[in-house]
């Protein structure tokens, strides 16, 4: 006989004081809707191209530099699109003729396919370990002059070390969903990339990238030996926007103010290591409880591998992921539901510098209940 989650009602007490717990989109503040708001009359609707719009693409730059700690010489990036754009326009304007990537889930996957795919580049080296485990060093040959890994493997909740591999490809991190929320050493990356719809809170829509001055470098040769590559996907002229603080076209105005405000916020707060700090706390939280349950457990095995900002919990076969899920949308908790793709019984938890670590307590009580509810309905 099914069971009639709808009549589940979880107690007021035990509830988070903010339900979303999406890996992406995710929670936005409210202070950045509200200084929005206030912002909407003389921003909104205006020209991307006027002091308005482009004191705000300044007020980010400068804010990313500060809060990754960029060396000298090191640039920011932005253009429309999001990380899945900028795959693209790294296959046409950062590979010079081979690149290395580490696979270890869907989204990494990709990356490696837009260069396997690219016409006019050579087949890519691909390593590829299996999903949730520990992901091994890339140790790049001669042939590979760009080499690719992710910070966060969004799928499955796996954390990579960044590290810069032995030899002297350019160094390419997806961030997508690590930066803002873990720490790392931008002198190991050449170019480490991301959308703001995860720790930064906002909309998506956008790509963002720190270049060093070596991947400037890059950007600008292979834009001299004449590869053609579409405008919309084009680094240089992403770079000579960026540098002006606009983007080639017009970008979404929402998108970029909530990340300004985002950025300053984590700066005012104490920076990358406040945001870090916070986010160790609500992974302490959750994969402690699932350590702890007789039910559940971490999907990530060792501990050092665990990613902080996304939580990947399985769960025991007499115990439906899906249905807790339900129960928890029901109750104005939202978004704990597995990738896709992944297809395994358990929940995913984003645990984003803008989400509570108290929140991320109350979730794993409500899990409780919700468990309990379910086994006696």
């Amino acid at each position: 006989m099914s069971i009639d989650t709808s009549t589940i009602r979880i107690p007021s007490v035990l509830l988070p004081s903010d339900g979303r717990f999406g890996s992406g989109p995710s929670k936005v503040r409210t202070a950045g809707i509200s200084a929005l708001a206030d912002a909407a009359s003389t921003y909104l609707g205006t020209s991307h191209r006027q002091p308005t719009v482009k004191t705000v693409v300044s007020r980010l730059r400068a804010g990313m530099s500060q809060l990754f700690s960029l060396p000298d010489g090191y640039e920011v990036l932005l253009a429309n699109g999001g990380s899945t754009l900028f795959w693209d326009a790294a296959a046409f304007g950062l590979i010079e003729r081979r690149s290395e990537h580490l696979v270890i889930g869907e989204f990494s996957s990709k990356f490696a396919k837009v260069a396997l795919n690219a016409p006019h580049l050579e087949s890519p080296s691909v390593i590829e370990c299996e999903t949730g485990s520990v992901p091994p060093l890339l140790r790049p040959d001669s042939s590979i002059d760009t080499c690719a890994f992710p910070q966060n493997e969004t799928s499955t909740g796996v954390a990579c070390p960044v590290i810069r591999p032995p030899g002297d490809s350019l160094v390419l991190v997806d961030a997508t969903s690590a930066a803002g929320g873990v720490r790392f050493d931008a002198n190991a990356t050449d170019v480490y990339y991301f959308a703001p719809q995860k720790c930064f809170g906002g909309d998506g829509g956008l790509w963002i990238a720190t270049c060093s001055p070596r991947a400037i470098r890059r950007i600008e040769q292979i834009a001299a030996s004449g590869r053609w590559m579409p405008p919309s996907l084009s680094l240089p002229l992403a770079l000579e926007n960026s540098r002006a603080d606009q983007t080639y076209n017009t970008p979404a105005l929402a998108t970029l103010f909530l990340l300004a405000e985002q950025v300053e916020w984590m700066l005012e707060q104490g920076g990358l290591e406040w945001a870090a700090s916070r986010c160790d706390q609500s992974a302490a939280t959750l994969y402690g409880w699932a350590d702890a349950s007789d039910f559940a457990s971490p999907y990530v095995r060792d501990p050092g591998s665990r990613s902080t900002v996304t939580g990947t919990i399985d769960f025991v076969d007499s115990v439906d992921a899906a249905e807790i899920a339900k129960v928890l949308r029901n109750n104005g908790i939202l978004d704990t539901e597995p990738y896709r793709k992944l297809g395994r019984n358990q929940l995913r938890i984003a645990m984003f510098p803008s989400i509570e670590p108290s929140d991320v307590e109350a979730l794993t009580a409500c899990v409780e209940y919700v468990v309990e509810a379910l086994a006696t309905a």
